[in-house]
C-alpha cells in the first residue's frame, strides 16, 4: 500500500533535489581531489605520497563522480577503460627497470639529471617518476575495476 505522499510523486522531488546539490559539490569536490592527487604523486619523491596513494586519491575521485551520478554518466564524462589503464600503468613500471638492467645497470637502480626549465628553474629530472606514474595508472585502474565490477553486480 503506497502512501498519498509517494503517490504524489513526493520521494522524486525530493531525491532530484538531492542529487542536484550531490552532482554539483562533487564536480568542485572532484577536480580539489585530483590536484591534492597529483601534488601528492609529484611530492612522493621527497616527501610521503607517490604512485600508490596519488593512484588511489585519484581512484576515489572518479568514485565520488559515481556516486554522485550514475555509471554510464561517468562513463560517458570520461571514457576510459580500467582495463587499458592497468595494462599501460603495468607497462611503465615494468618497462622502466627492464631497460636499466639491459644497459648493465642493477635492475632497480634510477637515473636523474638537472634540466633548466624557463619558469621554474633547474628541476631534477628522475627516472623513477616513469615508474611513479605506472604505479599510479596501475593502482588507479584497479581500484576503478573493482569499484565498477562491484556496481555491475549489484545492478
Amino acid at each position: 500500500m503506497k502512501s498519498t505522499l509517494k503517490k504524489a510523486g513526493y520521494s522524486k522531488v525530493q531525491k532530484q533535489v538531492h542529487d542536484v546539490f550531490l552532482q554539483f559539490t562533487s564536480k568542485i569536490v572532484f577536480f580539489i581531489i585530483i590536484l591534492f592527487a597529483f601534488k601528492l604523486f609529484f611530492a612522493g619523491h621527497y616527501t610521503p605520497g607517490g604512485g600508490f596513494v596519488g593512484g588511489l586519491l585519484a581512484a576515489a575521485a572518479i568514485i565520488l563522480l559515481m556516486i554522485a551520478y550514475d555509471q554510464k554518466t561517468v562513463a560517458k564524462m570520461l571514457p576510459i577503460d580500467f582495463r587499458i589503464l592497468i595494462g599501460a600503468g603495468l607497462s611503465f613500471a615494468a618497462v622502466l627497470p627492464t631497460l636499466s638492467f639491459l644497459f648493465g645497470t642493477p635492475f632497480f637502480t634510477h637515473q636523474h639529471t638537472y634540466i633548466n626549465v624557463p619558469v621554474f628553474g633547474e628541476v631534477a629530472l628522475h627516472s623513477a617518476v616513469i615508474f611513479d606514474v605506472g604505479v599510479f595508472l596501475t593502482v588507479a585502474g584497479a581500484a576503478l575495476l573493482i569499484i565498477k565490477l562491484i556496481a555491475e553486480e549489484d545492478a
